[in-house]
């Protein structure tokens, strides 16, 4: 299996939107997500987890360059059992690749859920 890309829904200025359905989680090592020409500080991700037990998700360390602080690792981000978590923004430093895409690990294949990539919106 490969990485399932994932689009932005946008966040809109001054205005509100329905809840995004999100695409069902691709679990499993060398798996999971992309974003591909990611905005990372305009990056909020929304992974929900259906599971009765709790899992990790990991968004990869960027690679150098274009991410000067990849050495801080990655980050990984619990998902409370039958919840969800929000992990971002987040810092091009350190998480974008040299191809402009940001990476998303689901690593238990029990995992079960959705994973929604929000985008912040800039200055109006």
């Amino acid at each position: 299996m490969a990485r399932t890309a994932l689009a932005y829904a946008a966040l809109l200025p001054n205005q509100g939107i329905n809840d995004p359905a999100g695409t069902a989680v691709n679990t499993g090592a060398g798996n999971g997500h992309v974003i591909a020409r990611a905005q990372p500080e305009r990056t909020l991700l929304r992974v929900t987890n259906t599971h009765t037990a709790a899992h990790t998700v990991v968004v990869k360390a960027g690679s150098y360059p274009p991410a000067l602080a990849a050495g801080q690792a990655d980050l990984t981000v619990t998902v409370p059992a039958s919840g969800a978590a929000f992990i971002g923004p987040l810092e091009s430093g350190r998480f974008l690749t040299g191809d402009g895409t940001l990476i998303v690990e689901v690593t238990d294949a029990a995992h079960t859920g959705t994973i929604t990539a929000l985008r912040i919106p800039g200055a109006v």
